[in-house]
């Protein structure tokens, strides 16, 4: 099984608001071989992005892979590695708060992936001195500029 090393962030500008403006920045790691991805999304959420940074990474792999995964999302990253994910689906997909969990659709998404990749999830301080993730948050910003320059021509 090949090993792949990604970092993904997502973010938001105006996160609960109406009209945002969300991105992500994707940075997979293959031997010597770097590939960086970025997109742009209007109407979303800070969580919705780090999430789907998360998978749309996962997505760009042809064959099953042994993947560390650096994410800044503790939303994510504590999902699974403190349990939160088992627990959503014994509980129908509720929350300890009972209330029904965010995202569910995307949760839902990221579980089959994970069954197809071996994926380690690795927490990382967000906006300090990790050099890749700070690429990710740059090709994030990048990608909601862009976005926002094309809304306003």
């Amino acid at each position: 099984m090949k090993k792949v090393i990604i970092y993904a962030d997502g973010g938001c500008r105006g996160n609960g608001k109406e009209n945002t403006i969300g991105g992500y920045g994707i940075v997979l790691k293959y031997k010597d071989v770097v590939k960086e991805v970025k997109k742009g999304f209007k109407n979303t959420t800070n969580n919705i992005m780090e999430l789907t940074a998360v998978i749309d990474a996962l997505l760009l792999l042809k064959e099953p892979c042994f993947v560390e995964l650096y994410s800044d999302s503790a939303y994510v990253v504590n999902a699974f590695n403190k349990g939160w994910i088992q627990k959503w689906q014994k509980n129908g997909w509720v929350t300890s708060a009972k209330k029904p969990v965010k995202n569910k659709e995307l949760w839902q998404k990221l579980i089959e992936l994970t069954k197809y990749h071996k994926v380690e999830f690795i927490k990382v301080e967000g906006h300090s001195d990790n050099e890749l993730n700070n690429r990710c948050d740059e090709l994030a910003n990048k990608a909601m500029d862009e976005m926002e320059n094309n809304i306003n021509k």
